[in-house]
C-alpha cells in the first residue's frame, strides 16, 4: 500500500503537470488563430489524450526513487501551424510561453494547498510537494533557450531574422544537447538559481 500511495503521489502532480502545459500550448495557439490542437480533440485535461507512459510516469518516477534533486517528464506536444497563427514571431512567443505558464500557475497552487487541513495527511502532503517541485522544474527547464524547447521559440521571436533561422538550425539535435546538459551535471548547475528561487517562493506561500 505504501508503495502503490508513492506512486500516486508522484503520478498524479506529473499527469496533471504535463497534460495542463501542453493544453495551454493549444489553447493559446487557438486563441492566436490555429484551431489544430482544438480540432484534433487536444484541448483536453482527459490525460489519455496527451500523456505516455515513459515520459509522463517512468521517467519523474525512475528520477524520484533515484533521489534526483529534480522531477521532470513530457506528453505528447500539441500540433501547432504555425503558419496560421496572425502574427507569427509575436505569437509563437505566446504559445510558447503558456506552457511554462501554466506550470507557475499549477506550482503556486500546489504550494497553497500545503497550508490546507488535508496536506497534514502525508500522502496529501507528499503530493503537494511533489506537484511543486515537479512543475518548477518543467518551467526552468523549458525557459532554457534550447531548441525546441519553448525558451528557444520565445528568443527566436526577439532575434534578427537571420540570426533565428540559423539559431533555429540547432533543433535537430536540441534533445541530445539536452540530455548532455542533464547527464554532465551542468543543466542541474543552470536550473539551481531558478529553482531555489521558486523554492523561496513556495517557502513564502506555505509560512
Amino acid at each position: 500500500m505504501t508503495l502503490f500511495l508513492n506512486f500516486l503521489a508522484i503520478a498524479i502532480p506529473a499527469v496533471f503537470a504535463v497534460t495542463v502545459h501542453e493544453v495551454a500550448h493549444g489553447w493559446a495557439a487557438n486563441q492566436l488563430g490555429d484551431p489544430t490542437a482544438r480540432r484534433l480533440g487536444r484541448l483536453s485535461l482527459n490525460p489519455l489524450r496527451n500523456v505516455g507512459p515513459v515520459g509522463t510516469v517512468l521517467v519523474p518516477l525512475a528520477l524520484k526513487l533515484l533521489g534526483s534533486p529534480f522531477l521532470f517528464g513530457w506528453a505528447k506536444p500539441v500540433p501547432v501551424n504555425w503558419s496560421k497563427l496572425r502574427h507569427l514571431r509575436r505569437d509563437v512567443a505566446l504559445v510558447a510561453a503558456a506552457g511554462p505558464a501554466a506550470n507557475l500557475v499549477m506550482l503556486i497552487g500546489w504550494s497553497l494547498l500545503l497550508n490546507t487541513p488535508p496536506a497534514r495527511v502525508g500522502f496529501i502532503n507528499d503530493m503537494c510537494w511533489t506537484g511543486a517541485l515537479f512543475n518548477a522544474t518543467i518551467m526552468a527547464l523549458n525557459l532554457i533557450p534550447i531548441p525546441p524547447l519553448d525558451g528557444s521559440r520565445i528568443l527566436t521571436a526577439v532575434l534578427p531574422t537571420r540570426m533565428a533561422i540559423v539559431y533555429n538550425r540547432l533543433e535537430p539535435f536540441g534533445l541530445v544537447l539536452t540530455a548532455l546538459l542533464l547527464f554532465s551535471g551542468i543543466l542541474g548547475w543552470l536550473m539551481g538559481p531558478v529553482l531555489a528561487l521558486v523554492g523561496k517562493l513556495v517557502t513564502w506561500l506555505v509560512l
